[in-house]
């Protein structure tokens, strides 16, 4: 099972809507060679993480795709998807047109090269688990050995 978050706050580069960025890159998700998709979640909007003034609000989903991938790869076909929609990083947590997270690879466990597998802070993000939660009920998180829903649970009303 792999699974990927999906997020955006501004227009990407065709002047779509931050949804429509994340459902365009949903399509591009499907088209990766060797995957299949086969559950995307609702569509959340949250607040930016770390909290941003002036930043506008999220559109957040996940998506759970099964195959093979190889990492590295998998990774760069991402930040193809992300530099189509117009991604820019200009520092660290800017708004975004769209970002995609590689959140876990068939459970494999790595600490680099990039991509560190499972994502390093997803278990802390309630809009990255409560989508999760949709598509992947009673997912393991590979190193914490938690499900999404017990992460979730263990979260602050906040975070």
């Amino acid at each position: 099972m792999i699974i990927i978050a999906l997020g955006a706050n501004l227009p990407d580069a065709e002047g779509q809507s931050p949804l429509q960025a994340c459902l365009h890159a949903v399509q591009g998700l499907a088209a990766l060679p060797g995957l299949r998709l086969e559950a995307v979640s609702r569509w959340y909007t949250t607040a930016p993480v770390p909290p941003m003034p002036g930043a506008p609000d999220y559109t957040n989903g996940v998506v759970r795709l099964e195959g093979e991938a190889e990492p590295a790869a998998l990774l760069t076909a991402l930040h193809r998807l992300e530099d189509a929609a117009g991604r820019q990083r200009p520092f660290l947590n800017a708004p975004r047109t769209l970002d995609l997270d590689l959140i876990d690879l068939n459970g494999l466990v790595r600490n680099g090269p990039d991509p560190v597998l499972p994502h390093p802070r997803a278990h802390l993000r309630r809009f990255v688990l409560q989508p999760l939660a949709e598509v992947a009920p009673g997912w393991v998180h590979p190193r914490l050995g938690q499900t999404v829903e017990a992460l979730l649970a263990g979260l602050p009303p906040e975070a």
